[in-house]
């Protein structure tokens, strides 16, 4: 047997299994999204109309989709960057010779991404109310007046950037763990001994190093934050005046609650190009600079 044949054989039982849970549903969601599929449908497949671009063109026409869009796009701005960044300054302090404790923090930074996103978010929905919970009650401390963090409009969105940001950070933190301590020893004793200060060592040696393991995980935040649904649909309900709907919680809404299937499907289609156009824009600015 030629090697590439034998590879498609050894290949065949996973593949298979990806075409028939992943492939074909995405198939059939597609074709759903060119239909007015709704609750009428489902009583009788009669009612099914085929619409085309129909649902597509509505969603554009909706404001309240361009207002998903946008709270999806400032979680996104705001929260990669964020959670990139905590993630990083964690890791380099678990990296660090100075560091004691070690293996409690990376057990303790790394809790938040094994509990349950459900559990959590009530708790903090009790530590971010407005009269009781511990948030305000430290700020009092200070002088600081009561902030209504989930029921103002200003204030819901990051508070929720803040949950996912503590909650998902340990898990990029692993990844740059493993990456910083691939890095050889040698280059940052050159450095040193060059008259490097640290600044000068991240900037020269740890960054341009880290560059592949950066590019990773911000795709892989990328597409993490912008299917941002169970934060606001168990701490705001999308609320307050919609101001933490995002693409995601919207096509559950139309699916699920009013039973819109069609729009449903053409709201995941939509989000896809979304995150596809992304990606592939940061893999493009990857190359340019030199990072594979």
């Amino acid at each position: 047997m030629k090697p590439a044949t034998a590879g498609w054989v050894f290949a065949a039982p996973a593949l298979s299994v990806i075409g028939l849970f992943f492939g074909l549903p995405v198939l059939a969601a597609l074709v759903l999204s060119l239909t007015d599929f709704d609750i009428y449908s489902l009583a009788h497949i009669d009612n099914l109309r085929f619409v085309a671009f129909d649902n597509y063109i509505n969603l554009l026409r909706n404001p309240l989709f361009w207002s998903a869009l946008g709270n999806t796009l400032y979680f996104v701005v705001v929260g990669v960057p964020l959670s990139i960044a905590v993630s990083l300054g964690a890791a380099m302090l678990l990296h660090s010779k100075l560091g004691l404790f070690k293996p409690f923090f990376r057990t303790a930074f790394f809790a938040p991404v094994v509990t349950t996103v459900v559990a959590v978010a009530v708790i903090w929905r009790y530590l971010f109310h407005t009269r009781y919970g511990l948030v305000n009650w430290v700020l009092s401390w200070v002088g600081i007046d009561p902030v209504d963090w989930l029921g103002d409009p200003h204030w819901a969105m990051p508070t929720i950037i803040l949950f996912a940001v503590w909650k998902n950070f340990g898990y990029n933190m692993i990844i740059f763990l493993a990456g910083l301590q691939a890095i050889p020893e040698d280059l940052y004793e050159a450095a040193r001994i060059d008259g490097a200060s640290p600044a000068r060592q991240f900037r020269h040696i740890t960054l341009p190093i880290l560059g592949p393991v950066l590019l990773m995980v911000s795709i892989l935040t990328l597409a993490g934050y912008f299917q941002l649904f169970a934060e606001p649909y168990v701490i705001t309900q999308g609320g307050p005046l919609q101001s933490t709907v995002s693409v995601l919680y919207l096509m559950y809404e139309e699916g699920f609650k009013w039973w819109n299937l069609g729009n449903a499907s053409a709201v995941a289609f939509l989000l896809f190009v979304l995150m596809t156009a992304v990606t592939s824009g940061l893999m493009w600015v990857a190359r340019r600079k030199g990072v594979e």
